[in-house]
C-alpha cells in the first residue's frame, strides 16, 4: 500500500510554458473584469425590433402616465387645508405678497410652492389655517398637482436609475412598481409639501451619480461632464429644499473620495490626469451645489422685500431695507434694540427684575441713555443749550434704563438662574437709587457701513457692552429661561471675555430723538453674504430647539425605531365622520420588504467576504465588483438617511423615513435579480411574480388611506394590521 501526497509545485519548478499560460490567463482576467453588456439580438419583425430598440423609453412613457394617474386621482377630493399645507402654504403665499417670513428650511422648495399658486392665479390673500376650507379664489387643485409632479417623476427615475445600476427588466420594473404602489409615498406627494420635491431630488441624485458612474471610462468627455454636472445640480436643489439634502451629499461624497482613492492607486494615469479628476469634481460636486443653494438665498431675498412675521430672525441692518419697516427713518444715533424686561422678578438670586432677550416687538425693548453714576453729567447733558447732541463714542460709560419701569440695566457677583457660571443680569433702582454696578462700557467692534469706528450709529454698528466693575459682558446666547421667565433667552455678564462671542455684540435697531433728522435714504446698506450667514445661523438654532414636550403628548411625532416596520401612522387631518381623512401609511409589504434586503445585503457580504478570505470566489471579480458597489451605494444611502435621526435632538415624524425608505426600496430587486442571476426564467418568474402581486394586492387594500377615507371611519377596521395603527382609535403611549 502507497500513501501519496499532493505537493504544490514551486513556483521555480515551473515550466515556461505554464508561465506563459499564467500571463495570458492574468491579462485575460483583466478583460473579464470590466464589464460586457450582453449582445442585444433583435426580431426580424420591424414592429417587434422597434420595440426592442425603444424598450426603456416605452416602459419610462407608460410608467410615468400610469404615476400621472395615481398622484393626480381624486386630488381634490378634500377642500380643506391637509396637515402642514398650513405652513408650508403660507410660506407660498409669502412670496407673493412679498413679505419677509422665517423658516428652518432652505428657501427653494417653498419658492417653488409659490410659483405653484402663482401658475393657478391665487393673490396670496388666504392664511391656509389648518383644516380651513379653500375659498373659490385659491386654486388648491394647481397647486397640489404642481406638487404631485415632482411626486410623479419618481417613479420613471427610479425606474431608469434600476436601469442604470444593470438591473434585468424585471427587476427593474418591480424597483418602479415599489415606488409606484407604496401608499406613503402615494399620500405625501398629493398635497402642498415640500416632502415630493425632496424625494424627487434626493431620487435624481442617485441616478445621476449612477449614470456618471457608468461613464468612468469615458472621463472627461462630453456625456461625462454633463452627468457630472447634472450630479452637482441634483445635490444642490435636494439641499436647497431641505437640510435632509445634506445625506445625499454625504452618499456622493463617500463614493467620490472611495473613486479618487483607486485612481491614487493606478500607477499608470499621469499625475496632471489625477489633478483634473480633482478640480473636475470640486467644479461639479462641490460649486454647482453651493452655487444653487446660494442662488436660492438670493431668489429669496429678492422676492420678500416687504416687511413681515420673520423680520425679528435677521439683523437689524437688514430690516431697515425692507419696505414698510419704520427702522428707514432711524437717525444716525444710539438707542434700543431687543434687549428686554418686564415687571416680573427672578424668583431665586437677587429676586430682582428680570432682564432677558425678546425676538418680537414689544415696548419692553425700549431703552433709554442716561449718564453713568458718579460722573460730571455737564459731560453727557446741556440743559441750558436745547441742539446740544453728544454721540456715545468708543469706551464711554453710560447707563442704560428700562423705559418702562424706570429701572436700571444691572449686575452683581450672584449666579445666573441657567448659566449659573456667569453673573445674573437684572434691573434695579431708579434714576436716583443705584450704584456703580449701573454702569456699562461701550466697546465698539465694527461698523457694517462705515469705516468711523469712534461714535455709534443705528443698525450699522456691533458693540460690547462691559460692566464697569466687575469686567464682564452682556451676553445673550441660545440659553432658554424656564416658564417663569416666559420660556425668553437669558441673559448674562460673561465672566470670560470672550470678545469674539456673536452672541456678545450687540447693535441699536430703533432710535428716537426729535433733535436728529431723518436718516439718509442710502444710510443703511445690507450685504448679502452677511444676511444669508444671519438667515442659515438662525436657520440651524431654530431647527436645533424643535425638541419634543416631554410634558405634553405629539400625536403626530414617533420614534426612528417605529418607522422601518410600520408600527406606526400618522393622521393627516381632522377625523370626523364627514371629514375626507388621510392616513399617513407606507405599503407593508414594500416597507417589510425594504428593511429585510438592509439584513439580507449585509449578511451577504459578510458570507461572500468569509468566503474570499478562504480563497473560496463564488462570484468573479467583475460580477464582486458590481455587487459591493450597487449594495454598499444603496446601503449608505438608507444608513445617512436614518440612522442620524437617532442621534437629533430635535422631534421627529414618519416622514422623515421617507428618503432613506427609496435606497432600501431598490436594494429589494437588486438583492432578488443578484441570487437568480443564473436561474432560469421559469424560476425568475416564480420567485417575482409573487412580489409582483403582495405588493399590487396590498396597495389595493390600503389605497383607501391614500386617496380619502370618506365616512366614519370605523368602517376601515379591515385596514388596521397593527394594534399600534391610531387608524381607528387613538393610542396614548
Amino acid at each position: 500500500m502507497t500513501t501519496m501526497k499532493r505537493r504544490h509545485t514551486p513556483l521555480s519548478e515551473k515550466h515556461p510554458d505554464n508561465l506563459l499560460n499564467d500571463e495570458f490567463n492574468e491579462t485575460f482576467k483583466e478583460k473579464s473584469n470590466k464589464y460586457q453588456p450582453p449582445l442585444q439580438v433583435y426580431s426580424s419583425n420591424k414592429n417587434i425590433a422597434f420595440l426592442q430598440k425603444n424598450q426603456h423609453t416605452i416602459i419610462t412613457i407608460l410608467l410615468t402616465l400610469l404615476s400621472f394617474w395615481t398622484r393626480f386621482r381624486k386630488i381634490t377630493l378634500s377642500n380643506s387645508v391637509v396637515w402642514d399645507e398650513a405652513h408650508f402654504g403660507k410660506f407660498g403665499s409669502h412670496y407673493l405678497n412679498h413679505d419677509f417670513y422665517f423658516d428652518v428650511h432652505p428657501p427653494l422648495g417653498k419658492i417653488l410652492v409659490g410659483l405653484s399658486g402663482w401658475l393657478g392665479g391665487y393673490n396670496g390673500s388666504f392664511n391656509f389655517d389648518s383644516g380651513a376650507t379653500y375659498p373659490d379664489n385659491v386654486n388648491y387643485a394647481c397647486m397640489r398637482i404642481f406638487n404631485a409632479f415632482f411626486g410623479a417623476m419618481m417613479v420613471p427615475v427610479a425606474y431608469l436609475t434600476a436601469v442604470q445600476l444593470r438591473m434585468s427588466l424585471i427587476a427593474s420594473l418591480l424597483t418602479a412598481t415599489m415606488v409606484l404602489l407604496d401608499n406613503a409615498y402615494l399620500t405625501i406627494s398629493r398635497f402642498i409639501l415640500l416632502d415630493s420635491m425632496l424625494l424627487f431630488f434626493t431620487c435624481t441624485s442617485l441616478y445621476t451619480l449612477t449614470t456618471f458612474h457608468n461613464l468612468r471610462d469615458q472621463s472627461f468627455s462630453p456625456t461625462w461632464w454633463t452627468w457630472l454636472c447634472l450630479t452637482g445640480v441634483s445635490l444642490g436643489c435636494v439641499l436647497s429644499v431641505k437640510w435632509v439634502g445634506l445625506f445625499a451629499v454625504a452618499v456622493v461624497g463617500v463614493y467620490t473620495v472611495e473613486d479618487l482613492w483607486q485612481m491614487w492607486g493606478d500607477l499608470q494615469m499621469p499625475k496632471k490626469t489625477y489633478l483634473h479628476h480633482w478640480i473636475a469634481r470640486i467644479m461639479g460636486l462641490i460649486l454647482i451645489p453651493v452655487v444653487i443653494y446660494i442662488t436660492s438665498f438670493v431668489l429669496h431675498f429678492a422676492l420678500l422685500y416687504k416687511s413681515g412675521p420673520g423680520d425679528a430672525q435677521m439683523s437689524s441692518l437688514f430690516q431697515a431695507n425692507l419696505e414698510g419697516n419704520s427702522m428707514s427713518d432711524n437717525p444716525l444715533g444710539y438707542g434700543g434694540g431687543l434687549l428686554h424686561s418686564h415687571v416680573q422678578t427672578y424668583p431665586e438670586g437677587s429676586k430682582q427684575q428680570q432682564v432677558t432677550c425678546y425676538h418680537h416687538k414689544d415696548d419692553n425693548n425700549h431703552w433709554t441713555i442716561r449718564p453713568p453714576r458718579t460722573y460730571d453729567i455737564n459731560l453727557y447733558e446741556n440743559a441750558e443749550d436745547e441742539s446740544f447732541i453728544r454721540f456715545i463714542q468708543d469706551g464711554d460709560l453710560v447707563r442704560l434704563q428700562h423705559t418702562s419701569t424706570g429701572r436700571n440695566l444691572h449686575s452683581h457677583p450672584v449666579n445666573a438662574p441657567v448659566t449659573t457660571s456667569q453673573w445674573e443680569v437684572s434691573c434695579y433702582g431708579n434714576e436716583t437709587i443705584g450704584d456703580l454696578q449701573d454702569n456699562w462700557k461701550v466697546e465698539i467692534v465694527d461698523d457694517f457701513v462705515y469705516q468711523d469706528k469712534t461714535r455709534i450709529r443705528s443698525l450699522t454698528t456691533r458693540f460690547r457692552l462691559r460692566h464697569e466693575k466687575m469686567g464682564c459682558l452682556l451676553t445673550a446666547d441660545n440659553g432658554v429661561l424656564p416658564q417663569w421667565g416666559f420660556k425668553q433667552t437669558e441673559v448674562y455678564c460673561d465672566k470670560r471675555n470672550d470678545t469674539f462671542s456673536p452672541f456678545s455684540m450687540w447693535n441699536v435697531e430703533q432710535h428716537w430723538n426729535e433733535k436728529l433728522p431723518p436718516a439718509p435714504k442710502n444710510a443703511y446698506k445690507s450685504h448679502f453674504l452677511r444676511d444669508f450667514l444671519t438667515l442659515n445661523i438662525a436657520m440651524w438654532t431654530s431647527n436645533n430647539a424643535l425638541t419634543p414636550d416631554p410634558d405634553k403628548y405629539d400625536i403626530l411625532s414617533s420614534e426612528p425605531t417605529e418607522w422601518p416596520f410600520v408600527s406606526v401612522g400618522l393622521r393627516m387631518c381632522g377625523w370626523g365622520d364627514n371629514d375626507i381623512k388621510y392616513y399617513l401609511l407606507g405599503n407593508p409589504i414594500v416597507w417589510w420588504l425594504s428593511i429585510a434586503s438592509i439584513f439580507v445585503f449585509l449578511a451577504t457580504t459578510a458570507f461572500y467576504f468569509i468566503r474570499m478570505q478562504r480563497q473560496i470566489h463564488d462570484l468573479t471579480q467583475a460580477q464582486w465588483d458590481h455587487f459591493f458597489y450597487v449594495g454598499k451605494t444603496l446601503f449608505l444611502g438608507w444608513f445617512f438617511h436614518y440612522v442620524p435621526f437617532f442621534i437629533m435632538g430635535r422631534v421627529t415624524y414618519l416622514h422623515h423615513y421617507f428618503p432613506a425608505l427609496y435606497f432600501s426600496i431598490i436594494m429589494v430587486p437588486f438583492l432578488m435579480d443578484h441570487f437568480t442571476r443564473n436561474a432560469s426564467s421559469a424560476v425568475k418568474y416564480a420567485v417575482f411574480v409573487p412580489v409582483y402581486l403582495a405588493v399590487i394586492g396590498t396597495f389595493i387594500h390600503f389605497a383607501p388611506v391614500s386617496f380619502g377615507l370618506e365616512g366614519p371611519i370605523t368602517n376601515y377596521s379591515s385596514l388596521v394590521w397593527r394594534d399600534s395603527w391610531n387608524l381607528i382609535e387613538e393610542r396614548n403611549n
